[in-house]
């Protein structure tokens, strides 16, 4: 749900807005979810991010990777506990991933910490060598994490790293220092500064309440929070998080943010991921405790249809309403094996983007349509409502508009976790 390279200038950053409209909702009793292993054993995933391949269509430094640099990785707790781990992925790397040392610290502002850097350790040793198309899990770090606070975790990588697993559209503020900086208590050291996540894909806490489990936003670049102010955790899953804390308290579930800009239901991309039904297993039913999925997608399916099929956007397949739908059932199916309560979200009104036209809103209505009506979902909360113009719902409100049409402002992403009905997520 990002446009070409050649637009993402046009996305206008946090319109000043307030105003909040409420949404439909319908819910229902949630089924017994089957725990993962992790969350068994006491630990429940606070963070997380959807991992994709680097490649030179779409500029980054992923795609060179990283050699004697520590990565300074910024990222928002949902939940809290009294100790914490952190996960590294290297599934797409091509080679073994040598991290020197790692560390973990409570961030003040930028990349500055408020306290130490606590040493990371992977089964005793500060180093650790992740094979390629694998992920390690550290050892626990006896440092309090609170929820809704920022962290930062510096990653040391003395040689080469080739392509790097990341994730492309952070909306966070991260840092890069050339040497061996996982220490430092100041980002003085830091010079460059990136928008991306390297490497990270996780981070877990031990002593929260883990049966309430987790709850993962799935998604394109609307969950992934494009439009929203950079640094800031404005994207609905990070307000989401908050209406959960200030309700439950210690009691409150996880938020898993798992969109990935650009993303679509069935048709992989080399700049935005494999499709959602393909990544629906990693992303959703392999993370830890997870107990309810909100899926928040389509929307690319239907807008990169008329596109042409090249760069970032191959393949543009012409997909009909029902083989969208058809996408959403294999998702509900995999959900429910698994005992997880899958939430479907109306696709947002897109009629002001770049990509509308007449047969792409034909498919919107009819997809909304069937995840309004249908009963296939175990609920709904019907977004495009909450952003659309009052009496016509197919354009985005103007308060709650990022300035592309299309991506919510702040206002509009927490407009959009206002209207979820928290009792269908416990």
């Amino acid at each position: 749900m990002i446009p070409p390279p050649r637009l993402l200038r046009r996305i206008a950053f946090a319109l000043a807005a307030s105003a909040l409209i409420a949404g439909a909702v319908v819910g229902l009793t949630p089924k017994s979810p089957t725990v993962a292993s992790a969350s068994s054993s006491g630990w429940v995933e606070s963070w997380a991010a959807a991992m994709t391949k680097p490649t030179p269509v779409l500029a980054n430094r992923a795609d060179a990777g990283f050699r004697n640099q520590t990565i300074r990785n910024v990222v928002f707790t949902s939940i809290g506990g009294q100790e914490v781990r952190i996960r590294l992925s290297n599934r797409y790397g091509d080679r073994p991933l040598h991290i020197g040392q790692a560390s973990v610290g409570v961030v003040a502002s930028d990349g500055n910490l408020s306290g130490p850097a606590y040493a990371v350790t992977f089964d005793g040793s500060r180093s650790v060598v992740v094979p390629a198309g694998e992920e390690v899990v550290s050892d626990a770090v006896a440092m309090p994490v609170s929820a809704l606070e920022d962290l930062a975790v510096s990653i040391y990588v003395p040689q080469a790293t080739g392509p790097a697993t990341f994730h492309f559209f952070g909306e966070q503020n991260n840092f890069l220092a050339p040497g061996n900086h996982v220490s430092d208590v100041s980002d003085r050291d830091y010079p460059t500064h990136d928008t991306s996540w390297y490497f990270l894909d996780g981070v877990e806490v031990l002593g929260a309440d883990k049966r309430a489990g987790t709850v993962v936003a799935f998604g394109d670049s609307i969950t992934d929070g494009i439009g929203s102010t950079p640094g800031a955790n404005q994207r609905w899953p990070d307000f989401l998080a908050r209406r959960l804390d200030a309700t439950y308290g210690a009691e409150a579930p996880g938020v898993l943010n798992e969109g990935i800009g650009g993303n679509r239901v069935l048709s992989p991309s080399a700049c935005y991921g494999p499709s959602a039904v393909t990544r629906f297993n990693q992303d959703v039913l392999d993370q830890p405790g997870v107990r309810a999925v909100i899926v928040l997608e389509g929307i690319n399916d239907i807008g990169y249809s008329q596109d042409a099929d090249l760069g970032c956007l191959a393949p543009t397949t012409n997909v009909s309403a029902a083989q969208i739908i058809g996408g959403y059932q294999k998702m509900i199916a995999m959900a429910h094996a698994h005992g997880i309560k899958i939430i479907g979200a109306t696709l947002t009104p897109f009629e002001s983007s770049w990509f509308w036209t007449v047969a792409g809103q034909a498919k919107w209505t009819a997809v909304n349509h069937w995840i309004l009506t249908s009963g296939a979902f175990d609920g709904v909360v019907d977004f495009a409502h909450v952003l659309g113009v009052p009496g016509h719902p197919n354009d985005v409100n103007p308060r709650y508009d990022s300035g592309d049409g299309l991506h919510p402002s702040d206002a509009g992403y927490q407009a959009m976790a206002d209207a979820i009905n928290l009792s269908q997520l416990r």
